[in-house]
């Protein structure tokens, strides 16, 4: 929901360094996998409740994710190969921070991380599953033009979940509570999703139908 309103303030914050990494011969690619292997030591320092050193190695990641991608612009090396190994690291990420509380405290957290894991899955599997089916019917970005695929909105996009997993690490007792809150949010974002999206292919497929004859 935030995310379109964010990420045209934090692109003029990241271009001096973008200029800084291109001229040293760094890509994209090896941005996104340094991102990811920091990111994913969030795993670990939450299960043994590092709550802060596990929110520096979520910040980092981030702030890696965010640099990816426009280095790969300025370097006009954006890729669809990029693309898809950016989003796969990305969901492989998001699934870690829940794990890691559910190993810190299984008996306190594990209902509620699960659930958050599934809602994952609904949000990520509706989001990516509309990227494909908008490629064939050629749909615009009006709003992510810089995206290497559709990008579909929703209640719970990248911003709010980072949001979730800053509070986390600063109130780790609240896990269970927050947890469940931001499933919900993720089930609208899911029905909506669904909903909006298969009616909007519904009707191109109609529209195509039609537009052969």
């Amino acid at each position: 929901m935030l995310d379109k309103f964010l990420t045209p303030m934090i692109k003029p914050i990241l271009a001096p360094v973008v200029v800084v990494l291109h001229k040293r011969g760094i890509t994209a690619d090896q941005l996104t996998v340094t991102g990811f292997l920091i990111g994913m030591l969030a795993l670990p320092l939450l299960a043994f409740e590092l709550w802060y050193g596990a929110l520096a190695a979520i910040a980092l990641n981030r702030i890696f994710d965010g640099l990816d991608g426009a280095l790969a612009r300025h370097a006009k090396q954006s890729s669809s190969a990029g693309g898809y190994l950016d989003i796969t690291l990305d969901f492989l990420f998001y699934a870690a921070v829940p794990l890691g509380f559910i190993l810190a405290n299984p008996e306190q957290n594990a209902i509620a991380g699960a659930l958050l894991l599934a809602a994952f899955i609904g949000t990520g599997s509706s989001f990516l599953a509309f990227a494909i089916a908008a490629e064939k019917f050629k749909l615009d970005k009006p709003q992510f033009k810089y995206k290497s695929f559709y990008y579909l909105n929703g209640l719970t996009e990248g911003t709010e979940t980072i949001a979730l997993f800053v509070a986390f690490c600063i109130w780790p007792e609240h896990f269970v509570l927050l947890a469940s809150i931001f499933a919900t949010a993720c089930a609208i974002t899911i029905f909506t999703r669904i909903h909006g999206g298969y009616h909007t292919l519904k009707q191109l497929e109609a529209d195509a139908i039609v537009g052969s004859k």
